[in-house]
């Protein structure tokens, strides 16, 4: 048992971190009511908190590095659980997305120590079997989030989602206390401030010219601004990051073809695989009238039980096989399930959803745990706290920004429909069919573009990234 220990601790803070990603989706309608929340709030209640993990897990796994994984993960553990409680107690909406964003920091503290604590505990066979279980982690408690929700929504109240955090916290310090070892890289990292501020404003700024375009339109003065400010900023990152000497992201990382590509595929797999769910849980309670754990069991379990069965039944043979073939063929497979529900009429039932459901799913399973295995071995062993991170930023950004477009998306069409329960399908079509574009354009630049990997050289010292580039035969 205390060999897989860190196992646990790590699985446990990812379905932590995942599952709040997206718990509150089901309950958005219970929280509309009690603070009298527009679109746009609701929109923040869940980017509130992908965006804070997303912009600061780079930086969490420099200080990880640095001052050592398991101290960081206990950090951020204990700041989840806090701010869990202050969500649940929020008088507002604005508390609330307040709340979540300081959820988010816990997280991206924890997110940054996951991937990295895997790779520097378990090795050969073990290693294979602890992606593979993490993995089935990682799809499922994205998918698992909507369901929970709904059950605490429908018979404790919206401030549970938030509350059943608190347990769980408590039982993943004990484990990573009793069983997960200090890791860190030689020679540490130090805190890329300018970088991490540059960043953080950059993902914060185009998020929000999104959610205010979809509210007044792309012209708007406003939104302008912020999509400006969002280019500026990022502009002022790329340029800290090539000049700091200890840079939070280390550009040249991405002159490894695999890695650009794997990074890429991440971000698209998620939008394509969440982004939409808020939209259609919305779909499935205001306009079909279902409640919070109908729309759960409608909207989550086909994609929940299929990313199980693939993580549990074939994540050790998946880890065998080529990334291009399992994260490619994957990522087809999250293009047809949304193509498949993208039939809804207006007198569509919330059954609809499920064949295609179950198709995301196990596209879901093959790629969450391969795409992460994979990261990891294209860089140097003693850059995976940095990849660690990169993945996970990229993979919380995919969601952030998925949401915010597919929400303009919706809104525009149940705008225009004024919204009728036509407007309301005719909205989530479109923005499935955008996903569904999305995870295509994915799954071909996977096929396309990644080739088999090597193992990335060790740094030497003063080196801090692989010399080589990949250019490896089928």
């Amino acid at each position: 048992m205390r060999k897989w220990s860190p196992l646990i601790a790590v699985c446990l803070g990812t379905f932590l971190l995942l599952v709040d990603v997206l718990i509150v989706v089901v309950a958005l309608p219970a929280i509309a009511d009690d603070f009298h929340a527009d679109y746009a709030d609701l929109q923040w209640v869940v980017d509130g908190y992908a965006l804070s993990l997303a912009a600061l897990v780079l930086g969490a796994g420099s200080l990880a590095d640095r001052f050592g994984r398991r101290r960081t993960y206990l950090v951020g553990i204990v700041i989840f659980a806090i701010s869990s409680l202050l969500c649940a107690l929020a008088p507002d909406a604005q508390a609330l997305v307040a709340a979540r964003i300081l959820q988010g920091l816990g997280g991206a503290a924890m997110f940054a120590c996951t991937a990295a604590l895997l790779n520097v505990t378990y090795e050969g066979r073990d290693r294979g079997v602890a992606f593979g279980i993490w993995g089935a982690v990682n799809g499922a408690a994205a998918a698992v989030g909507p369901l929970a929700g709904g059950l605490l929504t429908e018979h404790l109240g919206w401030r549970w989602v938030f509350l059943v955090n608190l347990p769980i916290c408590l039982v993943a310090i004990w484990f990573t206390a009793r069983g997960v070892s200090e890791s860190r890289a030689p020679g540490g990292a130090r805190l890329d401030l300018p970088g991490t501020i540059s960043f953080t404003v950059a993902a914060a700024a185009v998020t929000y010219g999104l959610i205010r375009a979809g509210d007044s339109g792309w012209t708007d003065g406003v939104a302008l601004t912020a999509f400006a400010t969002g280019l500026i900023a990022l502009t002022l990152f790329l340029i800290a990051e090539t000049r700091s000497t200890h840079p939070m992201l280390d550009l040249n990382l991405f002159r490894r073809t695999p890695f650009t590509v794997l990074i890429v595929a991440a971000f698209l797999t998620h939008a394509a695989a969440f982004g939409y769910l808020p939209y259609s849980t919305v779909w499935l309670q205001q306009t079909l009238g279902n409640g919070p754990v109908k729309a759960g069991l409608y909207g989550a379990l086909p994609m929940a039980a299929a990313a199980l069965v693939v993580g549990a039944a074939a994540g050790r043979s998946l880890q065998r096989l080529a990334a291009r073939w399992s994260v490619g063929l994957g990522l087809l497979l999250i293009a047809a399930g949304n193509l498949a529900q993208a039939r809804i009429t207006a007198d569509s039932t919330g059954a609809i959803l499920i064949p295609g459901l179950i198709l995301v799913g196990l596209g879901v399973g093959c790629v969450l745990p391969t795409n992460a295995s994979a990261v990891l071995a294209d860089v140097p062993r003693e850059r995976s706290g940095m990849a660690g991170g990169a993945l996970n930023t990229f993979r919380q950004l995919g969601i952030a920004l998925g949401v915010a477009i597919f929400g303009t998306v919706f809104t525009d069409r149940v705008t225009d429909g004024n919204g009728s329960p036509a407007a309301f399908a005719d909205g989530l079509n479109a923005t499935l069919l955008l996903a569904s574009a999305t995870a295509l354009v994915a799954g071909l630049l996977v096929l396309v573009l990644l080739r088999d990997q090597t193992p990335a050289p060790a740094a030497q010292p003063g080196q801090t990234t692989p010399k080589r580039t990949s250019s490896l035969p089928l």
